[in-house]
């Protein structure tokens, strides 16, 4: 029998704390922070548990050689209850986007038609980072959609580009990367850091670019040293706990108080669970 904590590392359900400053941040930057908040970012961590458990319903056959600890290829779970956990899970975060409004259950259509090709389709090929990359951008312009949805295009494109090159980064987490993707991700790193604060600089801004850049960074550039299997799922890991200081130095750019202490709550959370975690993953 499948039980709880099985299911839940299936889906890397520390993990899917990271995606829920996505729509504070579309909110915050269309100026669109209110009751829709909660169902919004309750809506998006369903989706994003439904891409990972989709994404190993995918790969069952290639995790049974590489990682046969995952909970399918362990026999935990099964392929089937994998593949109703991720369709449970997409209508769960398409009913919730929608009690956030119209606009954004528009959107989440668009977000779940997007996981759903990332992991069944476009995932092994080379524009698997540029849909992961559309999925998480279109994940914040769920929370901006409706009047003013254009101001958060900026911060999309900065958390798509960031998910993009922790994306190439996570295809050598079992063979290896090799220096250019790390150097790349190092690169863009440092860019998004820099946009973050152009314009303007607060205090909040800049101390968030400057954890993000602290969180992310030294292991890409370990990576860069020596690209190894370690390094790059190393460099991995820190990619995804580092999207949560990124979302805070963004919603404290847009001036939001409230989804800056928010935040910095679910930054203090994952670092709790980082140090604690004995079993499972997040990527």
């Amino acid at each position: 029998m499948t039980r709880v904590s099985d299911l839940l590392e299936l889906v890397r359900a520390p993990a899917a704390l990271t995606v829920v400053g996505d729509t504070l941040v579309g909110a915050t930057s269309a100026g669109r922070l209110g009751g829709r908040a909660a169902p919004l970012a309750v809506s998006s961590v369903c989706l994003y548990a439904a891409g990972m458990a989709l994404n190993d319903y995918a790969d069952a056959d290639l995790d049974a050689s590489e990682r046969p600890e995952r909970p399918i290829p362990s026999g935990r779970v099964s392929r089937a209850a994998a593949l109703a956990t991720a369709g449970a899970l997409t209508a769960a975060g398409i009913t919730l986007a929608f009690a956030g409004g119209r606009a954004s259950g528009l959107m989440s259509l668009g977000l779940a038609g997007s996981v759903w090709t990332y992991d069944l389709v476009a995932k092994p090929t080379p524009v698997g980072p540029a849909v992961m990359a559309l999925c998480r951008g279109l994940d914040v312009l769920m929370g901006a959609a409706g009047p003013g949805w254009r101001r958060a295009l900026v911060p999309a494109g900065l958390v798509a580009g960031h998910t993009a090159a922790l994306t190439a980064l996570s295809r050598g987490e079992v063979h290896g990367t090799n220096r250019p993707t790390a150097l790349a991700a190092s690169g863009v790193t440092v860019a998004t850091a820099a946009a973050t604060v152009l314009g303007s600089p607060t205090p909040a801004a800049v101390l968030g670019a400057a954890a993000y850049t602290a969180s992310s960074l030294p292991a890409q550039l370990e990576a860069v040293r020596d690209p190894d299997a370690r390094r790059a799922r190393t460099a991995t890991r820190q990619g995804i706990r580092s999207m949560v200081p990124l979302q805070t130095a963004l919603v404290a750019r847009a001036g939001s108080v409230p989804a800056t202490v928010v935040l910095v709550a679910v930054q203090a959370l994952c670092g709790w669970i980082a140090r604690n975690r004995t079993r499972g993953d997040v990527t």
